[in-house]
């Protein structure tokens, strides 16, 4: 399920004069095999698996790069992402996660993400991401989102907005409280 499977690539580049990589995730096997990957790949890696523990990794030594898992058993990454910001704030943070929508990429970037992954992504794409040039432009999807993903992303959005409140969001899609919760109970479309 996951690819973190180590290559070679020539196109990938190295981390830098500070090459410390904290990486947040509560699947333990996953952030074992990416930290591997990643220390292949030049970084020099930390492991966290909860919120807490990040977070106290953050206030000890802020690393240079991160790549937090959105839901984790204590918290949600965006709580790392933002007290990264607040200790290092040229830190280089990516979001990778397997409950990608556009509302939670959106706080994610503004909280201080520099991209946002969804699982699952290999090492080439993650490193790709933390060392990848602020100026240089994404490159558009081949498979843009089918309308029914844009339905979806659009109600996980306001459903954001609301601070996951059923009841508001569904009164502000006009639309019953039971068929809103159905909705977000399901996977997202492709």
């Amino acid at each position: 399920m996951d690819r973190i499977a180590p290559t070679t690539s020539d196109s990938v580049l190295a981390p830098g004069p500070d090459p410390s990589l904290l990486l947040v995730d509560d699947d333990k096997a996953f952030v074992q095999r990416l930290a591997r990957a990643m220390e292949k790949r030049g970084f020099v890696t930390e492991i966290a698996e909860s919120v807490e523990e990040a977070i106290g990794r953050v206030d000890a030594h802020p690393p240079a790069f991160a790549v937090v898992d959105m839901r984790l058993m204590d918290g949600n990454g965006l709580d790392v992402i933002e007290r990264l910001r607040e200790r290092r704030p040229e830190a280089r943070a990516i979001v990778l996660t397997g409950y990608g929508n556009i509302a939670t990429a959106v706080t994610a970037v503004k909280l201080g993400a520099i991209d946002y992954l969804a699982k699952p992504a290999d090492a080439d794409e993650i490193v790709l991401a933390l060392t990848r040039d602020p100026q240089t432009k994404a490159i558009p999807p081949e498979n843009p989102m089918s309308a029914d993903r844009v339905r979806w992303e659009h109600i996980q959005r306001v459903y954001e907005l609301c601070e996951r409140n059923v009841s508001e969001t569904a009164r502000r899609l006009n639309m019953h409280r039971r068929t809103l919760q159905r909705i977000l109970a399901k996977r997202a479309p492709r």
